[in-house]
């Protein structure tokens, strides 16, 4: 690691272990301070900036589970059948008063599902149990305390958390602030990320490519991967190997944005300037070699207020390392904790031989399924980091930890489905 100025030569520097270098990158990256209401509905993918309490307990009222009829378990003298006078229908919607005894006599209520339950019955039969009789109901079954019903505040209490400052707020957490009666909630604005590859040899999609020349698909690939409501995106374009646009092009992107994501031009080639010009232009790196395979010229640091990452060219080794890295250094800077992806056990069926010193992630196809539930895994062949073939075939890579020089036939693995990278 070398902060800020170091001339220590960039080929000289260690190579860090993966999980030291996401903890050293994100020590230092600052949630976005700027925050806004939404409608609640309006905000799915959106990163919650507090917590939010309920002043309602949930279910608001004792209501009925199921369609049947309200009685009170204490009146079940005997044994079953016990009948009892019907005397009234409630519905969801109703207010659910408790009405007079019939005579003297315990009474029934016909009450349907999500009801309120009247005062005083404590029981509510489903309607399988019963028979009607007349102007009375026959209860078959003895029925006990709470049966059959929803007691108020049993799901949520009133006073209770229901969303925590720095979720990611999915449809499961809209179903609940609205049931809270929330029409709005507050959230964290969008993270700008600006995007920009470099080199000179690249042409857009459509474009005819001259000899020497391929399209730039990183930026795309990087724009596709960004596409979340808590993210804005910036495109700066595809920037020639030329440092003074490169320079300019990182001041404007530090100027306006909270996260700036580069590909290509962090290794050690002639024409690779991006970690020179960083600290040229003020800024550090506190991240600059990672024992990662593909990837290990990733590069991460700060520019002005921006956090700087910088991705390799190769478009897998760009794939792998935003996965790992640029999901949480974006997601910290945006207010929510985002681990790495999540991962499983599976079983290898090819044998693999290697050489140790780096943490592997190799792409695999899923190929069947043990007696146990395990999915059993296939390696991709030929699968380098400039091979978009083996990506895209890919239902996920497996994890070989540095000093691991081989997978054997049947062995036990790391795996990452592919979902968990997206």
């Amino acid at each position: 690691m070398t902060p800020g100025s170091d001339a220590r030569p960039h080929e000289t520097l260690p190579l860090l272990a993966p999980d030291v270098a996401l903890s050293m990158a994100t020590a230092t990256v600052a949630t976005v301070e700027e925050t806004e209401w939404l409608a609640t509905g309006e905000a799915i993918g959106r990163i919650a900036a507090a917590n939010v309490v309920s002043f309602l307990p949930l279910p608001p009222f004792d209501n009925a589970a199921v369609d049947g009829y309200a009685v009170r378990s204490a009146a079940c003298h005997g044994q079953p059948p016990f009948r009892f006078p019907l005397a009234g229908r409630i519905a969801a919607g109703d207010p659910g008063t408790s009405p007079a005894s019939a005579d003297g006599c315990d009474i029934a209520i016909r009450i349907l599902t999500g009801a309120a339950v009247p005062q005083g019955f404590d029981a509510v039969v489903m309607q399988e149990h019963c028979e009607f009789d007349g102007e009375a109901v026959l209860v078959r079954r003895r029925p006990a305390t709470d049966d059959n019903i929803r007691r108020a505040g049993e799901d949520v209490p009133h006073g209770r958390e229901i969303v925590s400052a720095g979720t990611l707020i999915d449809p499961r957490h809209i179903a609940i602030l609205a049931a809270a009666g929330f029409a709005k909630v507050k959230v964290r604005r969008p993270v700008r990320v600006a995007v920009f590859s470099t080199g000179t040899e690249l042409r857009q999609p459509g474009e005819t490519l001259g000899r020497g020349q391929i399209h730039d698909l990183n930026r795309m690939m990087l724009r596709a991967l960004l596409k979340q409501p808590f993210v804005q995106v910036e495109d700066l374009g595809a920037i020639p190997d030329d440092p003074q646009r490169l320079e300019a092009t990182l001041q404007l992107a530090a100027a306006e944005a909270d996260v700036i994501l580069s590909s290509g031009g962090v290794s050690v080639g002639d024409e690779d300037h991006m970690h020179r010009l960083v600290v040229e232009a003020g800024g550090t790196l506190d991240v600059m070699k990672v024992a990662i395979k593909p990837g290990k010229p990733l590069t991460i640091g700060r520019l002005g207020n921006a956090v700087y990452l910088g991705l390799p060219g190769n478009p897998v080794s760009a794939f792998v390392t935003f996965s790992l890295f640029g999901r949480a250094l974006i997601g910290k800077r945006a207010g929510c904790t985002m681990g790495p992806p999540a991962t499983q056990p599976a079983i290898c069926e090819d044998e693999l031989i290697r050489s140790p010193g780096r943490q592997e992630y190799q792409p695999v196809r899923i190929v069947g399924t043990t007696e146990d539930g395990l999915p059993t895994l296939s390696v991709i062949a030929s699968a380098g980091s400039a091979r978009l073939s083996a990506l895209v075939a890919a239902d996920g890579y497996i994890v070989i930890p540095a000093q691991q020089d081989r997978i054997r036939s049947g062995q036990r693995v790391t795996f990452i489905p592919m979902a968990a990278m997206l």
